[in-house]
């Protein structure tokens, strides 16, 4: 996703970290980059909207202290192929092989 304005920190990185942040694990300069994103950018904000979303209703939903292996393990491959095509728009290569 990009919404094709040009921001400091570019949308693939802020959603890449979208899930580190919500966690509360990046420094406090990722989390000024990523929340000054936020600020500028639509698309980011309704999609790490989402992603909170799911985040609170996994941790609802779940009696254990963290997401199950397999779940997690499918969330963080579904967000490396975002990232992948993300990539690949900004640079222009959708599609190519």
């Amino acid at each position: 996703m990009s919404c094709g304005d040009h921001h400091e920190t570019p949308c693939s990185e802020v959603l890449a970290r979208v899930y580190t942040y919500l966690d509360g694990e990046l420094d406090e300069g990722g989390c000024g980059e990523v929340q000054e994103h936020l600020h500028e950018c639509g698309p980011c904000l309704r999609e790490y909207g989402l992603e909170e979303a799911v985040k609170k209703i996994v941790k609802k939903g779940c009696e254990c202290e963290s997401a199950p292996e397999d779940l997690r393990a499918k969330v963080l491959g579904r967000i490396e192929q975002i990232c992948t095509e993300l990539k690949q728009t900004e640079t222009g290569t959708a599609g190519t092989v």
